[in-house]
């Protein structure tokens, strides 16, 4: 790594002084336009503004919905997004949701966050919902009474040994207050507190964490603001496998004295941005990130060989671009957001949880999949 790009900062009321570009509306303003009468209301008739795709050889197609009223329906979760996918203990595979309605469409009524809905069959190309943690009804994981309008975002769910834990993001939408960590060791069923962070924590910049489990003994840990709105850089922390509930443990990497160390004060390790959601995983000997990108709006990867490589001159590659509803074809999607990986996919044959909402009645999670892409240099 070279020496960080410097930049302000987030203020932990998460504001800043971005630019000014024209982005599509905050997931704050369309949460709480739909709670008001459905999204028309925050002026969102179609899909977010396109944003031309770089010539390259990556291909996408959608592989299918996982949710919705034909499919989560029956589980009272028919209107739900995110999706983050983890593979369970038993084998299974659990896709963790965020905010969730019953009824005709967002904003309906029995709103819960965070949810989990079940594929018994973990294989990428076989995942079909098929139960629910609440069973005919999927319950909140964790206790959100949504009073004053706050919620509980997951922003990752990951599997170590016969344990599973959970980082939700706490407050009004996209003014996080504080964030918790959960743990489960009965297949995400019933989950257990463990510890918070602050929302100012490094200037807000810890509040958006995921985790990639690594064969060292570590968990490395990048985050970023939970504010689409505001420039955030992207935090690495490490703690032990065996010690992610307790926030004295996390040791950060940073830039001082003319060096990279961990334990020096976090800095952020590629350029700062708008960032959507992120999602971090070890993955064929080497590591992926994959990500919302705000301007242009595109969900974007990486591949690297280490946690600390060089991010900054790391190639950011174009999986999915933004298209209008009616349009949508090969990896082109009306108002993507998400991106998590799924777990048995590769490089190679990438798949990816891709969310939408641009009306009340388009909202869903979806399976896409994702050729072509260029593995880490070693």
């Amino acid at each position: 790594m070279h020496e960080p790009h410097r930049f302000r900062s987030v203020r932990p009321d998460g504001r800043s002084g971005d630019s000014g570009r024209p982005h599509p509306p905050s997931r704050r303003t369309l949460l709480r336009s739909a709670a008001a009468g459905g999204l028309a209301a925050a002026g969102i008739v179609t899909g977010a503004p396109g944003a031309a795709a770089a010539t390259s050889h990556v291909t996408g197609s959608k592989v299918r919905d996982l949710s919705g009223p034909a499919l989560t329906g029956r589980f009272a979760a028919p209107w739900t997004d995110l999706g983050i996918p983890v593979r369970c203990p038993d084998g299974s595979m659990l896709f963790v949701c965020g905010d969730t309605f019953d009824g005709d469409g967002v904003g309906g009524p029995d709103w819960r966050s965070p949810v989990a809905l079940r594929s018994s069959n973990a294989a990428p190309g076989s995942l079909v919902v098929d139960g629910a943690v609440g069973g005919s009804r999927a319950v909140g994981l964790v206790a959100e009474g949504h009073t004053g309008g706050t919620t509980a975002i997951p922003s990752d769910v990951f599997t170590v040994g016969p344990t599973m834990y959970m980082h939700l993001m706490r407050g009004v939408i996209h003014e996080t207050h504080h964030t918790d960590f959960w743990r489960s060791d009965d297949n995400g069923e019933t989950w257990h507190y463990l510890c918070q962070w602050p929302g100012g924590l490094h200037g807000g910049q810890f509040q958006q964490k995921t985790y990639a489990v690594a064969d060292d003994g570590y968990l490395y840990v990048l985050s970023t603001a939970f504010d689409r709105d505001v420039t955030s850089g992207l935090l690495l922390h490490r703690v032990r496998q065996d010690a992610p509930g307790d926030p004295a443990a996390y040791a950060p990497w940073g830039y001082a004295g003319g060096a990279w160390a961990w334990g020096n004060p976090p800095t952020t390790v590629t350029s700062p941005r708008r960032w959507g959601e992120i999602c971090f995983r070890a993955m064929g000997g080497g590591y992926a990130l994959t990500w919302l990108n705000m301007s242009p709006l595109d969900i974007r990867a990486q591949f690297f060989a280490t946690p600390t490589s060089n991010l900054f001159t790391t190639a950011e590659q174009t999986m999915i671009v933004p298209t209008v509803p009616g349009r949508e074809t090969g990896n082109a999607v009306a108002s993507p957001y998400g991106g998590f990986i799924i777990p048995g996919s590769g490089v190679d044959d990438l798949h990816i949880v891709v969310s939408q909402w641009y009306d009340a009645q388009n909202y869903r999670v979806m399976q896409y999949r994702v050729n072509g892409l260029d593995g880490p240099a070693h």
